[in-house]
């Protein structure tokens, strides 16, 4: 699952391919769905309004085939490409029934992909947009536990509850602290939409504030900075300048430990440190402050991690190590968190009241 995006796709076709996909098994054959023997499968027109789900709302742009203003069009929906940062995938919409335990969704729009690059397997987008499965299910809340990622290679999953129910009204979960989710102010584009921003207010690590500017940490007219949750992220990024910023005040708190710069080249992870001849180790204590008075504390093996097996321990927190200035500013969320900073915590969307909570919990 995906809550920084909002298509669900799954591998499609026997002509599936997939560019640069690993698998912890090499002998691993992917299973692909076959649209032709499935008595519910259907292609989206052009014209049918989930098409502009993912494409130009505009039915005479997207639907170029067609005769303008005309209510016959036997062109299908136009296929889509996805980018994922580093990861994408192409292909066509259908609709489709969807099928869950104890219910049948009828014509569930969904992404039958002919290609994808580093991102084998499909992908369920839960982000806020209308292609999304918590939309098109009329979810009023979702939630999940992430295992440790200690758990990678073993067949464990985290578990997820879908939430559809009658209306809840303001009721909290037991021990959960909250956050409301903040709207971006520019609606034009499409991306900044599907996101689940959250009021990062401050930093904290020891005792000490770290001085980021609030044109990072809050949303600008533009559309551009503020803070994102995405599930499909798997470390913590942070742009350039604020990286900088934060990493300096990390590294300040940690001169008693030898920098491992060798594994920072070889990895791309900074700081790293050499704690192999310490008898015993305190690492800063790291914490977030989110409008609202939610505070989420960070333990410490989720975000420094042991690399290889000679003592050596990296920061969990990336960046594209581009630094802006504030006359040429990044595009985007300045912080992305990610699924790693996550681990054995309970989160919840809470999206009948526009909220996001978490609270620490040991999942299984």
């Amino acid at each position: 699952m995906d809550t920084g995006s909002d298509l669900v796709w799954f591998p499609c076709t026997q002509r599936y391919l997939c560019k640069n996909c690993t698998f912890s098994n090499p002998n691993t054959k992917l299973p692909t769905f076959l649209p032709k023997n499935s008595t519910s499968s259907k292609l989206i027109g052009c014209k049918n309004p989930k098409c502009s789900w993912i494409h130009n709302t505009d039915v005479n742009t997207r639907c170029k085939d067609c005769k303008p203003n005309s209510k016959i069009c036997s062109q299908i929906c136009p296929p889509y490409i996805v980018i994922y940062g580093s990861a994408s995938t192409g292909g066509i919409l259908l609709s489709e029934t969807l099928d869950l335990p104890e219910k049948k969704i009828p014509n569930f729009a969904v992404g039958c992909s002919l290609f994808a690059s580093r991102s084998p397997a499909g992908i369920a987008g839960f982000g806020r947009g209308s292609a999304s499965l918590p939309s098109q299910l009329g979810l009023n809340k979702f939630s999940y536990c992430l295992v440790s990622h200690r758990f990678d290679d073993s067949t464990q999953s985290s578990s997820l509850v879908l939430d559809g129910g009658d209306d809840s009204g303001d009721t909290k979960t037991t021990g959960v602290s909250y956050t409301p989710f903040i709207k971006n102010p520019v609606t034009g584009r499409a991306a900044f939409s599907v996101y689940y921003y959250v009021g990062l207010k401050k930093i904290t690590v020891g005792k000490k504030t770290v001085k980021i500017p609030n044109s990072y940490l809050f949303q600008r007219p533009d559309g551009n900075g503020g803070t994102i949750v995405d599930s499909g992220s798997t470390f913590t990024f942070m742009e350039g300048r604020v990286f900088k910023i934060f990493a300096s005040e990390v590294e300040s708190q940690m001169t008693h430990f030898k920098k491992a710069t060798d594994i920072e080249a070889i990895t791309g992870l900074r700081p790293c440190y050499d704690i192999s001849g310490e008898k015993s180790v305190t690492f800063p204590k790291l914490v977030l402050h989110f409008k609202g008075g939610a505070d989420m504390e960070i333990p410490l093996s989720n975000y420094f991690s042991f690399i290889g097996g000679n003592g050596v321990v990296c920061m969990t927190i990336i960046s594209d190590g581009v630094v802006g200035d504030d006359n040429n500013m990044f595009g985007g969320p300045a912080v992305i968190l990610g699924n790693y900073q996550f681990q054995n915590y309970y989160v919840e969307y809470d999206l009948e009241n526009q909220r996001f909570g978490f609270r620490q919990k040991t999942c299984k």
